[in-house]
């Protein structure tokens, strides 16, 4: 495992009061780490201190197995809250702004950047006629200068209408898997960052809840057909008869299906016909959504 970022207890205090709590991140190479929670959870904070933009209370982080973060500082982009943009200035010369900001005095790679996020049309237009959308872009583009390993992104979709996020997902899906970009997001919008995360960060109250990959969220979230019957082997050969072969038998004696849940009517149909006695047969399982609204304290949370 070849960490980029790792956080061991990272804490904030302001004022005596823990906005983050002993937080312990773990982000490999080649991760869209998505870190969910509601607004006020402590995601920002989170980010501001690991992008150093804000002091941590206690703990400790680092990039690339390196405590120095000193020496790691120009391997990370980052975009945090709103972009810093020149409104008046036009897009090429905000990127050549940063440029000498950065001390890169050879513009040679301005044309590349805003062609990498659709914005070699616009690039003679003011930033402030550009699109909600087209600002968070040219924020990313700022945060490419440099062409990082990490990029560190606050709520990027926030505001945006459905083609804005369209967008800026292409935009973060293509920087991962064709530039190997690791990338740290945080969003309250669950279904969009489900089709961009490969492993996620629950945080509640400033506490990271729970760490998991994509996979594992799948998992857990997996809807099942439950069968309660004392006959589960019958039950079973039924089920083979019908081509649903993948199910589990519980130790007592229930079975779970993992199939299209709306055949639970045929399969009790199934089973009736055969004099196989089924007590009840439910769905179970989480969505995605109750899943994370569970872990984030329930609905009043979100």
């Amino acid at each position: 495992m070849s960490l980029v970022l790792k956080t061991d207890s990272l804490t904030k205090k302001y004022r005596g009061t823990a906005v983050v709590d002993h937080v312990s991140l773990h982000l490999e190479k080649g991760d869209i780490y998505g870190l969910i929670g509601r607004n006020g959870a402590g995601k920002t904070t989170i980010m501001k201190m690991i992008g150093g933009i804000a002091r941590p209370t206690s703990g400790t982080y680092e990039f690339f197995g390196e405590k120095d973060n000193k020496k790691t500082i120009k391997r990370i982009g980052c975009l945090i809250e709103n972009p810093a943009l020149y409104t008046d200035m036009s897009v090429v010369n905000n990127i050549r702004f940063y440029n000498k900001l950065l001390g890169i005095t050879d513009d040679s790679n301005i044309d590349e950047i805003l062609e990498l996020v659709e914005l070699s049309d616009a690039k003679k237009k003011a930033a402030r006629k550009l699109s909600l959308g087209m600002k968070q872009r040219l924020g990313i583009a700022i945060a490419m200068i440099g062409d990082p390993d990490m990029l560190i992104l606050d709520e990027p979709i926030n505001g945006l209408d459905p083609t804005g996020i369209v967008e800026i997902r292409n935009l973060l899906l293509k920087l991962n898997q064709e530039r190997g970009v690791t990338i740290l997001i945080s969003s309250h919008i669950l279904g969009e960052l489900q089709r961009l995360a490969t492993r996620y960060g629950i945080i509640e109250k400033g506490v990271l809840v729970e760490e998991l990959t994509h996979e594992e969220l799948l998992e857990k979230t997996r809807q099942a057909i439950q069968i309660d019957t004392q006959e589960a082997k019958a039950v079973a050969v039924e089920l083979e008869e019908m081509g649903l072969s993948n199910y589990k038998i519980l130790p007592d004696q229930k079975i779970q299906v993992f199939c299209d849940t709306s055949l639970s009517g045929k399969i009790n149909a199934t089973l009736a016909s055969k004099g196989i006695y089924a007590e009840s047969i439910s769905v179970v399982g989480q969505d995605l959504e109750a899943y994370f609204v569970e872990k984030m304290g329930g609905a009043d949370h979100v």
